[in-house]
Formats: C-alpha cells, sequence, structure tokens
C-alpha cells in the first residue's frame, strides 16, 4: 500500500514536470532553422535528365549539404511519406498534394513506385506507405470523393501488382499469403535497401527469406484503408472484402510471427519455418496500423523498455557480433541508432491505444535528443545514437547525412503536439 501511494505521487509529480520540459521558446530557434530549411530541400524537375525522371510537381529529397560528397536530387518513396507530416496544414497544402501526385505519376508511368525517381533504382520499391498518405491528404484537405476514388484505385493497383505480385518482377508474395521485400536482380541486400533498413540485424544478410513484421503490417494497413474508402464511396461489398483480407492477414502474422512468451512480433524465416530472434521496431508498425489487439498491444509497451534509452528509441534491442565482424556491411538499423521514422511509427501506435504518457515520454526524449544535437552543432541528423546522445551515430553504408527531411518533420510533428505554446 506504501508502494501504490509513492507511486501515485511520483505520477503526480511527473504529470506536474511535464509540460515544463521543453518549452516552445526552447524550440523556437530550432523550428525556424527547419522552417528555412525545406526550400533547400525542394526541387522541380518537369523533364526527364538522364537517370533523373521529370516529375509534374515540385517534390521534397532527403538532405542537402553543400560540397558534400552524398549529393540527393530525387525523390524517395518512403521519405516522401515522413517528410510531409510536419506540413499537414493550409500552408504547405500544394507541396503536400505535390509530393503525393508525383508518387501516383510514377506509379501510373512505371507500374511501380521505385525506391527513388531515378531510372537506375526501378528495380525495388520502398515501404509502402501510399494509402497512408493518400488518406492523410483526402481528411486534412477535404478533398472529394472522386479524387479519393481515384486515388485509392492506384493504390489498389500498386498492392496487387506490386506487393502481392508472385513472379518476377514483383515475386514479394511468397508464403501464405504474406509478402517479402524484393528486388528484381534478386539480390539479398539489395531487397533489404527495399526495406528501407539498409542496413539490418534484422536478417542475417539473408532478407529474401523473411516475411517481415513491418512490410506486411503495412500491408494490412492498405487492406483497413481500402476497405475505409470503399465504404466511404458506397462499395459495401468490396468493403467486406478488404476487411476479410485484413483479418486473415492478422490470423497468419499472429500465427507465424507472434511471440506470446516474450511480447513481441519478429519476422518470420519462411525457407526455414521459424520466427527471427532480433527485437526490434518494427514490431511496433502493428500497433502503428491497428493490426494489434489490446492484449497485445499491452505487452508491446511492456516491450518498449528493450528499446528505450536515455535518448530514445534503439531500432533494436542490443549490440550483436555480428555488426563486429571485419568486413561485414555496417548495420546503421539497429542499435545504438535511432531514427525518426520509428519514433513516429511508435508514438503514434501508442497514441492510437490510449497509451498517451508512454508517448509523450518518448516524444519528448527524441525532441531532446534532436535539439541538444542542434543547439550543440546547429543541424540536425538523420539518424542519432540514443545510448549516448552526445556521441555520433553508428555509421552505416552510406556517409551520414545532416539538415535530414524527417528528421526536420518529426520534430516539427512532435513540437506541434507535445510542446504548449508559453
Amino acid at each position: 500500500m506504501v508502494f501504490a501511494t509513492a507511486k501515485s505521487l511520483t505520477e503526480k509529480i511527473l504529470l506536474l514536470r511535464r509540460h515544463s520540459d521543453l518549452s516552445s521558446q526552447d524550440v523556437g530557434p530550432a523550428l525556424e532553422y527547419i522552417d528555412n530549411y525545406w526550400p533547400k530541400l525542394t526541387r522541380y524537375l518537369p523533364k526527364d535528365d538522364d537517370s533523373l525522371v521529370g516529375l509534374p510537381n515540385p517534390y521534397l529529397v532527403p538532405s542537402f549539404e553543400k560540397g558534400h560528397e552524398f549529393d540527393f536530387n530525387e525523390l524517395y518513396y518512403w521519405d516522401s511519406y515522413f517528410m510531409v507530416q510536419g506540413m499537414l496544414d493550409k500552408k504547405h497544402q500544394k507541396l503536400v498534394v505535390g509530393v503525393l501526385e508525383d508518387l501516383l505519376f510514377m506509379l501510373d508511368r512505371f507500374k511501380i513506385i521505385p525506391n527513388a525517381s531515378r531510372t537506375y533504382l526501378m528495380g525495388r520499391s520502398q515501404p509502402p506507405f501510399l494509402t497512408s498518405f493518400i488518406l492523410d491528404v483526402y481528411k486534412t484537405y477535404g478533398l472529394d470523393k472522386k479524387w479519393l476514388a481515384s486515388a485509392m484505385e492506384k493504390a489498389e493497383g500498386e498492392y496487387n501488382r506490386v506487393w502481392m505480385g508472385t513472379s518476377k518482377p514483383n515475386a514479394r508474395q511468397v508464403h501464405r499469403g504474406l509478402s517479402r521485400y524484393y528486388d528484381v536482380n534478386y539480390l539479398n541486400d539489395l531487397a533489404e535497401a527495399e526495406s528501407g533498413w539498409d542496413m539490418t540485424t534484422r536478417f542475417g544478410h539473408k532478407c529474401l527469406n523473411y516475411l517481415p513484421v513491418d512490410l506486411n503490417a503495412l500491408l494490412y494497413k492498405y487492406e483497413v484503408d481500402l476497405a475505409y474508402a470503399a465504404t466511404e464511396l458506397g462499395k459495401e461489398q468490396d468493403a467486406k472484402k478488404w476487411k476479410k483480407a485484413a483479418n486473415s492477414r492478422k490470423q497468419t502474422m499472429d500465427a507465424l510471427m507472434w511471440s506470446e512468451l516474450k511480447g513481441q512480433y519478429y519476422d518470420y524465416n519462411f525457407a526455414r519455418e521459424q520466427r527471427g530472434s532480433i527485437n526490434s521496431l518494427a514490431a511496433y508498425y502493428t500497433m502503428w496500423a491497428g493490426m494489434a489487439d489490446e492484449r497485445q498491444a499491452k505487452k508491446l509497451v511492456s516491450s518498449l523498455r528493450k528499446f528505450e534509452n536515455q535518448g530514445g528509441l534503439a531500432t533494436t534491442d542490443s549490440a550483436l557480433v555480428g555488426q563486429l565482424i571485419p568486413g561485414s556491411l555496417p548495420a546503421q538499423w539497429a542499435y545504438p541508432n535511432g531514427w525518426a521514422p520509428l519514433h513516429f511509427i511508435v508514438v503514434k501506435g501508442l497514441q492510437r491505444y490510449g497509451y498517451h504518457e508512454d508517448a509523450r515520454r518518448i516524444a519528448i526524449k527524441w525532441l531532446k535528443t534532436n535539439l541538444d544535437w542542434y543547439n550543440n552543432h546547429g543541424v540536425f541528423l538523420e539518424k542519432y545514437n540514443v545510448v549516448q546522445p552526445g556521441k555520433p551515430p553508428a555509421k552505416g553504408l552510406y556517409p551520414s547525412q545532416t539538415g535530414f527531411g524527417w528528421t526536420n518533420a518529426v520534430f516539427t510533428r512532435f513540437c506541434q503536439e507535445f510542446i504548449k505554446e508559453d
């Protein structure tokens, strides 16, 4: 009883302190920096230029640093979804809708949304966020049902052709109706690049053998979103079909990927017919998508302690020996690194299931990590060392980037939601 009283008192103190952790004055200069940075990340190329695909509307690139060896001029699929999350307002409507229309344009033209708008990146895609992007735009800007019907018809085509394809160039649906990441060259490392987690410890350099939990949660979200759109458009039979598909996917994912003992979802190695052993934040896509039931969500929330550190959430729960083997590919999508899109996914998942204090705690930790680095170095990074926030992140396969679009966007979004005006 004494413990319960102490705990209640602690909770009250935390509630009293929570709004003073960061103020609008604390984050003001960083938000101004971000607002001034977006023009540096904006491109407009209406006609093809060598390998760069022409697009009808201005779009955003992930990063820009003058004189940096690693330069971006192309639009990326999943980066685009996260970059607009801090821009869902009237001021940015033309840009946000234009970026979505550019993705749909490439889908029409190439029958796939490629990794990025380069001709040499057509052999793979990136994590599919198209229906989420469409519904964000539809709901935020109140677009009409004719627009919704057209956009969702294209998304359904992507779902069927790309993500549920069973043969080259889209051999992704491979086991019990579930899908894997893929590349037309049938190389594991390039399939891993399609996951966006290039590189990671999740797949043991055998990505083609795995059914990833995040990908299949995203496809569950497609099915739920397509059911929602069908209902909006008065197509109840179609809605029932999509709800049935979503329910079937959940049942299969639960059978193959859910560990009741560990309270976690895991990627499934269908070649070996066994679950993977890596604890990763990919599991929390199931909460973001609304796929986990209440009991599973409670266990997932309890499991967050495996990932939570001083600076936020690590991508995986601990360092592995395989990350340290000389000559192996650096695994930047792993401990000790934290990434903005994964913090967004986890926080939104927590909010969806009513875990608002957990969501806020994690968001504030992430904001502080971003803000401290900005205050000390004058830049935002693509990823952070959340275990030792004052130290640089673990290096990846390509040079580290600054001024990074999705970091800027998630920082802005979290400020909008969690920092009160003074």
